[in-house]
């Protein structure tokens, strides 16, 4: 972090608007609840910020679609004017519509659920007491403490500063933390970093700097990821290439003298072939669905899009506290140095605990192994990642606490070293005299203190520890520790859990500035111990820069900058506010355990995704390959809208969910989204549509068969090939799935029933079958297949004689 500036130099981030309302003076013992009571009845509730799009935004965005109006357009025209049952796939429209909206808002509902347990909160001292309070609940006139990671919830000047820096780089852009003092003022949407102090607020929710600012852009936002970006251009690919055949079919039809009733026939069914109606939904209810399952492992997706980049990371981050070890810490062994007891080092230890004002996993381990009476506290210098130490005054005696390293330990180096190999946390105090001073930045102790002795803690490997970093390893992920430690504790951990260290434990100083190098150091590296905020920043933008996709797990302010630099944040529910409103990803109930499986189901609904889409887009190349055929020949269409809405729904509606189902296994790159739908789909609908177009031709002029009989071979055609790439792309999932043939199998079935079914038979117009009929289709299909088989374009055949095994994924 760069020297920080003090707030009293112009221009402050923190300077206050020039309407904001004063609240009423406030001693140390804050409102009476009375009083706020009424404070709050006469202000009215405050609506909280939204954390999810709202209702009707769900309902627009799976309706006003530019596919959705031209179907609706073209399903107006058959209404009007050719046969209704020619408007079947208005029913399919209404449904997938449905679908999406209903998935979306159950997603809606989880996540709204899961947000209100991470909200911010404020500590509200009331009636001289203080407690955690919504911000709804807030009135100009209330006491707010804050302590490092708090959110600043309110505007409001500061009654009470000690040691406290204030990050407001939400507000202004700016990276580095402030110092500020009593009587400065502070902004809502900013945070606390380090110290403590209290602030009276003066304006909350509407009336606060940061909702003014925001205006419109509180809304909820959902940024394009590069996957909703490669589909959207996609679509806007196919939208073009509709223009220019719709124009040349247009022609066709005016030249022809088609009757309005045909030509609106014939123009439906080859606008309805081409659209990919349920590609429009497809992305933002796989998305919604993701988030649904995630939120019933207890992580709140605060982007919905976030499941894409869990399905993209090859490289985790994180801390080992709390991810890899256990959070509770346990006092393994009080060490004092040869000129104090044992005892004189554990009193000090318990005064210190006992009256320091900060609260960690350490502090509270030392408070519980030697517990004491808090003590009226003189002069503080809070912990800082920078500094790796803090200090009491107390009774004219300053106590230090910190890491062994900032100290001089003498014969205790030794044990200290050793301690830390064994992967345990190892702590120095020191005792002097005399009033302690400011420390800013990575100030050493004062001068003149003498060690007292170690304070030993142990942490235990969470159970499912080994267990989750071996599957992470299975599927080609890498794990990375960063931490505050030793790096001779870190890297035993790490080995302990299972994580190969490749190259030394590094120190975080001793990373490299040069970036070229950095990148060289980071991919070699697996643990650093005694790393900065700003150093883990470093390395993880180092592995964005080297192509990386990584994912941050942290839960402190000291996370903060390394969880931006990330390319999925992801925060421990039970971590500062600060960490929380940074992330991606949440996870609520403070358990590493469910990323690893979550990983995993991302890559899968996402491949799977992919395999749904192949099939919509080679749907739209027959279609493109027939229109343009048809409208540069004398050729009439093949297939009316019926026909069309049939054979969709057999081979591609239906199939979507057992698709959507089927295990599949590898890596997932969204930048390949594009180029391998397409590598797929265009020859694939090519080939198809050269196997429909030839065999009703054949049936109609050299066997003479009349129209419907011509147009039931065809339809045939086409249902028999659609199933056969739903079997090839069920091979790209690496994996047999059962299900999905017995599905192809039942969907032929369902066809051969409408086929032998009168009612439904003369629904879609269709021919009854004879001898000329099955024969005609049976060759063509044939035929077909024998060419789509040896294309080449059907990747992954050979995984049907050979599925690799995947690891199962740990419960979380």
């Amino acid at each position: 972090m760069r020297p920080r500036r003090h707030s009293s130099d112009p221009p402050s981030p923190l300077a206050p608007p020039p309407d904001a309302p004063p609240g009423a003076p406030t001693g140390r013992s804050g409102l009476t609840e009375a009083e706020a009571h009424r404070r709050l009845l006469e202000r009215g509730e405050v609506a909280p910020p939204a954390t999810s799009r709202s209702y009707a935004s769900i309902v627009r965005a799976n309706t006003l679609t530019v596919f959705n109006l031209i179907l609706i357009v073209f399903g107006a025209m058959t209404l009007a004017f050719a046969d209704w049952r020619d408007a079947l796939f208005l029913g399919v429209l209404v449904a997938n519509t449905t679908i999406g909206i209903v998935q979306e808002v159950r997603a809606k509902r989880a996540l709204d659920r899961l947000a209100a347990l991470v909200a911010p909160t404020a500590t509200v001292v009331r009636d001289g007491r203080p407690r955690e309070a919504a911000v709804a609940e807030l009135v100009p006139g209330d006491l707010v403490r804050l302590k490092p990671g708090d959110q600043v919830v309110a505007d409001g000047r500061l009654t009470e500063a000690e040691g406290l820096g204030i990050d407001a780089s939400i507000l202004t852009g700016e990276a580095e933390a402030v110092a500020v003092r009593t009587g400065d003022e502070v902004r809502s949407g900013s945070f606390a970093v380090e110290g403590g102090g209290a602030f009276v607020v003066e304006a909350v929710g509407p009336d606060s700097y940061a909702e003014r600012v925001a205006g419109e852009a509180r809304r909820f936002r959902h940024p394009r990821s590069p996957l909703e970006q490669a589909v959207n251009r996609l679509l806007f690919g196919l939208v073009g290439l509709m223009l220019v055949l719709g124009g040349i079919l247009g022609y066709a039809l005016w030249r022809r003298h088609a009757g309005l009733s045909d030509a609106v026939s014939t123009s439906t069914a080859a606008v309805l072939s081409m659209v990919p109606e349920g590609l429009v939904l497809l992305v933002s209810l796989t998305y919604a669905v993701a988030s649904l399952r995630m939120a019933r492992r207890g992580a709140l997706a605060q982007q919905l899009n976030a499941i894409e980049s869990l399905a993209a990371v090859d490289v985790i981050c994180t801390d080992k506290t709390g991810t890899l070890t256990e959070a509770a810490l346990r006092v393994v062994e009080a060490m004092p140095a040869p000129a104090f007891e044992r005892d004189a080092l554990t009193v000090a230890l318990a005064r210190y605990a006992a009256s320091t004002p900060e609260r960690n996993g350490t502090l509270a381990a030392i408070a519980e192994a030697f517990p004491a009476e808090a003590e009226p506290v003189g002069s503080r210098v809070p912990f800082s990642s920078q500094r790796r130490w803090s200090a009491l005054e107390l009774s004219g005696e300053t106590l230090a606490l910190g890491a062994p390293e900032r100290f001089e330990l003498g014969s205790l180096r030794a044990a200290a070293e050793q301690h830390a190999a064994e992967g345990r946390r190892v702590l120095a105090l020191a005792r002097g005299e005399g009033r302690l001073d400011g420390a800013r930045g990575d100030t050493p102790p004062p001068v003149g203190l003498r060690v007292m002795g170690l304070v030993v803690l142990g942490e235990r490997l969470r159970p499912d520890t080994r267990e989750m970093v071996a599957y992470l390893l299975a599927q080609n992920v890498e794990l990375k520790v960063l931490s505050g430690d030793a790096p001779a504790t870190v890297a035993a951990i790490a080995r302990d859990a299972g994580i190969p260290v490749g190259g030394p434990a590094l120190v975080g100083a001793d990373l490299p500035d040069d970036p070229v190098q950095l990148r060289a150091v980071v991919l070699s590296t697996t643990v650093v111990g005694r790393i900065s905020p700003d150093d883990k920043r470093r390395f993880v933008q180092a592995l964005a820069d080297a192509g990386r996709y990584v994912a941050m797990v942290g839960d402190g302010v000291n996370d903060v900058p390394a969880l931006k630099a990330s390319r999925l944040a992801i925060a421990q529910g039970t971590g500062a506010q600060m960490a929380r409103s940074v992330a991606d990803l949440v996870l609520v109930r403070g358990s590493f355990a469910v990323v690893p499986p979550m990983i995993e189901q991302g890559r899968q609904a996402l491949r799977n995704l992919q395999r749904v889409a192949k099939l919509y887009v080679t749907k739209s190349a027959f279609a493109a390959f027939l229109i343009l055929l048809i409208g540069t020949t004398s050729t009439a269409y093949p297939l009316l809208p019926r026909h069309f809405s049939l054979a969709a729904g057999l081979t591609i509606g239906i199939p979507t969910f057992f698709l959507a189902l089927a295990p599949s296994s590898g890596p997932w790159r969204s930048a390949s989204f594009s180029r391998d739908v397409a590598r797929f789909a265009v020859p694939a609908g090519t080939l198809v549509g050269v196997g429909v177009l030839a065999s009703y031709l054949f049936g109609l002029h050299t066997l003479a068969m009349p129209v419907i009989e011509a147009r039931t071979v065809a339809i045939t055609v086409l249902i028999v090939l659609g199933l056969y790439l739903i079997v090839v792309l069920e091979a790209t999932g690496a994996q047999r799935l059962t299900i999905v043939s017995m599905a192809v199998a039942a969907l032929a079935a369902l066809y051969v029933v409408a086929l032998l079914t009168p009612p439904v038979r003369r629904f879609f117009l269709l021919a009854p079958p004879n001898a000329g009929i099955i024969a005609t289709a049976v060759c063509g299909s044939l035929l077909s297949l024998f060419a789509l088989a040896l294309s080449g374009f059907t990747p992954g055949a050979a995984a049907l004689l050979t599925p690799p095994e995947s690891p199962a994924a740990p419960q979380g």
